[in-house]
C-alpha cells in the first residue's frame, strides 16, 4: 500500500484552518526572528493533508554586554528543523499523537519569512534533510508575515525538485569540466562529477510549488455560513456630496458597492518600496558573484597556459632523451608543480537568482493596481502634457 502511494505524485497540499491559525500566531509572535516548526498529517492519494503543527523549542542565547544578537537567534531558529534535539522532540510528539489515535505522520515543516526572503541555504538544507532522511513526500510551508500584515495571506508550499536533489547529493555545483588531460586534477571520476552544464539545471528548477488549500471542518463551515447578514433588498441611495461620501453612515457602511475614496489612493505601498530595495540588493550580490567567477576564470586561464608550456617543454626534453637512449621523464608531474584554483560554488548564485525571481514576482503583483491608477492620472503627473 505504501509503495502504491509513492507512485502517485503529490498534486496539492491541504492545510486545516486550525493549523493555519497556529502557524500565523507562532510566526507573528517571534517576528522578526525566524520561526520554525514541524507538520503532521497524512498522504491521501496525492494530496498531502496537514492536520496539526507544533513549533520547535527555542533556545535562549546568552546576552553579550546586555545586548542580544538577533542574527544569531534567527540563524539558530532557521537550522532548528535538522537539529538532533528537535528530531528527538518530533519523535516524542508523534509517539504521543499515535497513542491517542491522531494522524501522526511527518509531512514536513514550516518557516516564517519577511518580505518574501525565504530562498536561503538553511531552507534548502532543511528541506533536503526532510525529503532524504525522514520522508520523501514532505513539504515546506512558508508564511510571509510582512505580506500577511498587508491584508493578503502569504502561505505557500514548496518541495525540492528531483534534479536538484540529485545535484545536492553529489555536492558538486560546477559549470563545466576544466578540459585538462586525463582529468587527473580532481578526485572525482569524470563520469560521476556533477556539472550544471551537463544536467541543464537552472535556478527555476530548485523549488517546486504545490497548490495550497485551506480546509475547514463541517461545523466551522456551518458557523461561517451563519455569520453574513442577508443583502439589502432596497436600493442603496447615492451620496449627494463629498461630505456624504466621507461620513460614516452606519446604515450604508456594510454595503459592498457603497462609494468610498480607498480605490483612489495613489500612495505607493511601503511593502513595494522595501521589495524594490531588496531586489536591488540581490542584484548587487549577483554582480559580486559574477565578478568572483570571472576572476576565477582568469586565474584558471593563466594556470592552464603555464601547464601547456610545461608539457611542451617536457615533451621536447623527452624527445632529446630518447635520442640519447635515456629513460624519458614522467609527463604527469605537472599535477605536483601547479595548483589549479578552485571553482566557486555555484549554489549560492542559483539561490540568489531564484530569490531575484521571487522579488520580481512580488513587485509585479503589487504594481498591477498602482500602474493602472498612474496611467489614469498621467496627464496630471507629467508636466506640460495635456489630454488631446
Amino acid at each position: 500500500m505504501a509503495d502504491a502511494l509513492k507512485d502517485v505524485p503529490l498534486r496539492a497540499v491541504q492545510v486545516e484552518a486550525l493549523v493555519v491559525m497556529k502557524i500565523i500566531k507562532h510566526c507573528s509572535q517571534t517576528f522578526p526572528t525566524t520561526a520554525t516548526g514541524f507538520l503532521v498529517g497524512m498522504d491521501a492519494q496525492g494530496t498531502l493533508q496537514v492536520t496539526n503543527s507544533f513549533p520547535f523549542p527555542t533556545t535562549d542565547l546568552p546576552s553579550t554586554d546586555g545586548h542580544h544578537d538577533n542574527n544569531a537567534a534567527s540563524n539558530l531558529a532557521a537550522a532548528a528543523p535538522r537539529a538532533k534535539i528537535n528530531a528527538a522532540y518530533q519523535n516524542e510528539m508523534i509517539r504521543n499523537l499515535r497513542e491517542v489515535n491522531i494522524d501522526a505522520n511527518n509531512v514536513g515543516w514550516y518557516t516564517s519569512a519577511n518580505m518574501g526572503n525565504f530562498v536561503t541555504l538553511n531552507m534548502i538544507e532543511n528541506q533536503y534533510y526532510y525529503q532524504k532522511d525522514l520522508n520523501e513526500r514532505t513539504v515546506a510551508i512558508v508564511h510571509d508575515v510582512s505580506r500577511s500584515s498587508q491584508g493578503s495571506l502569504g502561505l505557500r508550499a514548496f518541495r525540492l525538485s528531483q534534479p536538484f536533489m540529485a545535484a545536492y547529493k553529489e555536492g558538486k555545483f560546477t559549470t563545466e569540466r576544466l578540459g585538462l588531460p586525463d582529468h587527473s586534477h580532481t578526485d572525482v571520476p569524470a563520469d560521476q562529477e556533477h556539472s550544471l552544464q551537463k544536467s541543464n539545471l537552472r535556478h527555476q528548477d530548485i523549488l517546486v510549488e504545490l497548490p495550497l488549500q485551506i480546509h475547514s471542518s463541517h461545523l466551522l463551515t456551518s458557523f461561517l455560513h451563519q455569520l453574513p447578514s442577508k443583502p439589502s433588498t432596497t436600493e442603496i441611495p447615492f451620496p449627494t456630496d463629498l461630505a456624504a461620501v466621507s461620513a460614516k453612515d452606519q446604515n450604508n457602511q456594510g454595503a459592498p458597492l457603497f462609494p468610498n475614496f480607498d480605490s483612489l489612493d495613489l500612495s505607493i505601498d511601503p511593502f513595494l518600496e522595501k521589495s524594490c530595495d531588496l531586489l536591488l540588493d540581490s542584484i548587487e550580490t549577483h554582480h559580486t558573484e559574477l565578478n568572483n567567477y570571472q576572476y576565477y576564470q582568469r586565474q584558471l586561464g593563466r594556470e592552464q597556459t603555464k601547464i601547456t608550456a610545461w608539457q611542451l617543454k617536457r615533451k621536447a626534453e623527452n624527445a632529446s632523451r630518447v635520442l640519447t637512449k635515456q629513460a624519458p621523464l614522467p609527463e604527469d608531474e605537472w599535477t605536483k608543480l601547479f595548483k589549479l584554483p578552485q571553482e566557486p560554488n555555484r549554489l549560492e548564485v542559483m539561490l540568489n537568482s531564484r530569490q531575484v525571481e521571487q522579488y520580481a514576482r512580488q513587485i509585479d503583483g503589487f504594481t498591477a493596481a498602482i500602474s493602472g491608477k498612474m496611467f489614469a492620472v498621467r496627464s496630471n503627473l507629467i508636466p506640460g502634457e495635456t489630454e488631446p
